[in-house]
């Protein structure tokens, strides 16, 4: 990866690269040290949260809280900072079942177990063919790295040695590319129901 061409995980330590963060603002220096403990996030979220998608969601999350507080805080131990950062971001949202509920459906289109649409077979097809034709509408970086991410389960590492694109713009392409996604696919969804509607006279 481009951004790493300077910075070695093996002979930079994390209190090294958190005064390098804090000194420049270089975001990319903050996800060369996040990127350490990603495995690590992903099973406390998956812990708490107990959906993968919810705790890849949370993963992501908790990378915008870091960029965040990570200048406003006296860092001694990272590790362990962001094991309480992560825990705590967990425990908030299991207090906030809305919270809970919007990003399952916002990953919902993503998942494939057979309670994920109780409508049956023809909504799950029907679905389907709402996310590829939404998908193809992505600008082509959101539509790569969105479908790396949730359709082939690499991680932000993989899709950036994979793509030649830095980690931090991956992570932006998945989310702004999920978000599209949800829109489109919302929309999708309204103009049937509407055009269902007029061909019966209601």
């Amino acid at each position: 990866m481009a951004f790493l061409r300077n910075i070695h995980d093996d002979d930079v330590a994390d209190n090294e690269l958190l005064v390098r963060y804090k000194n420049t603002r270089d975001i990319n220096v903050l996800a060369v040290l996040f990127q350490r403990y990603m495995d690590l996030l992903f099973g406390i979220c998956l812990k708490y949260l107990k959906e993968p998608e919810i705790a890849k969601d949370a993963v992501m999350q908790i990378f915008e809280e870091l960029v965040k507080k990570a200048d406003k805080h006296e860092i001694e131990n990272f590790k362990g900072w962001l094991y309480t950062l992560a825990k705590n971001y967990c425990l908030m949202q299991l207090r906030s079942p809305r919270n809970i509920k919007t990003a399952a459906y916002d990953g919902e289109f993503m998942q494939s177990r057979e309670d994920v649409h109780p409508d049956g077979v023809m909504e799950k097809e029907a679905e389907f063919l709402r996310m590829e034709d939404c998908m193809k509408k992505l600008p082509a970086e959101q539509e790569q790295t969105v479908r790396l991410f949730y359709l082939e389960n690499q991680c932000y590492k993989d899709i950036a040695a994979q793509t030649g694109i830095e980690w931090n713009k991956v992570r932006s392409f998945i989310q702004n590319g999920r978000r599209n996604l949800k829109i489109c696919m919302e929309k999708a969804v309204a103009t049937e129901k509407s055009t269902a509607s007029k061909s019966t006279g209601r």
